[in-house]
């Protein structure tokens, strides 16, 4: 009976004890919702950006919040975001202007069916469905299929469409940054150069690695230009790197600097690459056209691919890869004649379809560069995403990746979610 006393019950017939009113009245009192953490044990709970009709992601972009069953499959794992890049790809995704459109679907319970973009990131596995792979709580793992959707908090995947990370000594944003931008840039300079000549069946030989052969690129500040600087660096190759002025004169003396310490042998102003001036500066950069440029990266299009294009010598080959002037490239008909300069496209996605290995010892290749020092890393802006982080916040950012100047690439960082 004491104890019933302190705890203020009040003893029935039968034995038991009835809460007074007083502690009936606290039990009613609102409860502060209480968010499970990730794990192997009960429901996660997660995030993830989704839109359900193309438009800008201002307009389309929103954050569904949805459970995670602790019930997944065998061959599956459940992961936690740590950092995933907003590359133009994405943003196109969102537009409807990209060159593949992911389904829209309804498994993770939005009203509408929908898609969460993000075809870049790195993800920490929290725990497995069974022991059909070699993946264990801890591990990095970034995405081995395209439109993979990283802009989430959580995410289950087959083990089999994720690629396992040594993480020593990395970061996750330099893992998170490396299956796009700087594979773009690996996989053109190893792949395409000049022609090979009648004898090879006027077929087209790669750039010689240590012959200090040229190429040149426009949009040389992107993340495949920075990309290409230090991995033509690495190789013995030199190159032309073109990029906008920047607001002040100063502005743009720092940036060309910056890229000269990556690596880059010339770098040039927009301005001065369209202005007369050009040829002459280029005929003393190849010594009166002695030493021929053989590779011309194009990722803006217009006039500055037709300049790239004409800057080239003969029988080499001009790779786009990207428009961001959103203009057509005009080639003269003599350049095709006279000088049978190749023009081809360069589509990452594909590539990676038809040589799943070779991606994956080429990423290893770019981080045990990055492990050695000798790869840097992209400049970018964190965007921090933490479980209260406002769904505007994540849209804006999104949305100010279509703008001009930028510090770096924006790249969600995920905390406590």
């Amino acid at each position: 009976m004491a104890t019933c006393q302190r705890l203020n019950l009040r003893p029935l017939a039968t034995g038991l004890t009835r809460p007074s009113a007083r502690l009936v009245a606290a039990s009613r009192l609102p409860v502060a919702p209480v968010r499970r953490k990730s794990g192997p044990y009960g429901y996660t709970q997660a995030k993830a950006l989704v839109f359900s009709k193309y438009g800008e992601p201002s307009d389309v972009l929103n954050l569904h919040t949805h459970s995670i069953s602790p019930s997944i499959p065998s061959s599956s794992v459940l992961l936690r975001s740590l950092a995933a890049p907003i590359n133009p790809a994405d943003i196109n995704t969102v537009q409807g202007t990209y060159g593949s459109k992911p389904p829209f679907t309804s498994l993770i319970g939005t009203a509408e069916p929908s898609v969460t973009p993000g075809n870049e990131g790195v993800f920490e596995v929290l725990s497995t469905g069974g022991s059909g792979s070699d993946l264990n709580k801890g591990d990095w793992v970034i995405p081995a299929v395209a439109q993979f959707g990283t802009w989430r908090t959580h995410a289950v995947a087959d083990a089999d469409k994720l690629i396992k990370v040594n993480k020593e000594n990395l970061t996750p944003i330099q893992v998170a940054t490396v299956s796009v931008n700087p594979c773009t840039a690996y996989r053109i300079l190893r792949s395409y150069g000049p022609s090979a000549g009648i004898k090879a069946g006027m077929g087209m030989r790669p750039l010689e690695v240590g012959s200090g052969e040229w190429f040149i690129q426009n949009g040389a500040n992107s993340g495949v230009g920075r990309a290409a600087i230090q991995l033509g660096r690495l190789w013995g190759l030199r190159s032309i790197n073109v990029v906008r002025e920047r607001d002040t004169p100063e502005a743009t003396d720092a940036l060309r600097r910056e890229l000269q310490d990556l690596g880059a042998d010339v770098v040039v102003t927009e301005s001065e690459f369209l202005s007369r001036g050009w040829r002459d500066q280029l005929a003393e950069i190849t010594r009166q056209g002695r030493d021929k440029i053989g590779l011309g990266l194009n990722c803006v299009g217009g006039k500055s691919a037709t300049a790239v294009a004409r800057s080239l010598g003969d029988d080499a080959t001009m790779v786009t890869y990207g428009g961001m002037a959103k203009q057509p490239v005009s080639l003269p008909v003599g350049l095709l004649i006279f000088k049978d300069i190749r023009f081809v496209g360069f589509w990452l996605s594909r590539w990676n379809e038809k040589d799943a290995t070779g991606r994956r010892h080429m990423i290893e290749d770019i981080l045990g560069l990055i492990r050695a020092g000798k790869f840097r890393d992209v400049p970018v802006e964190e965007v921090k995403w933490d479980w209260e982080t406002e769904e505007a916040a994540l849209r804006n950012a999104v949305q100010e990746g279509l703008s001009g100047f930028r510090k770096g690439k924006g790249v969600f960082v995920f905390g406590d979610t």
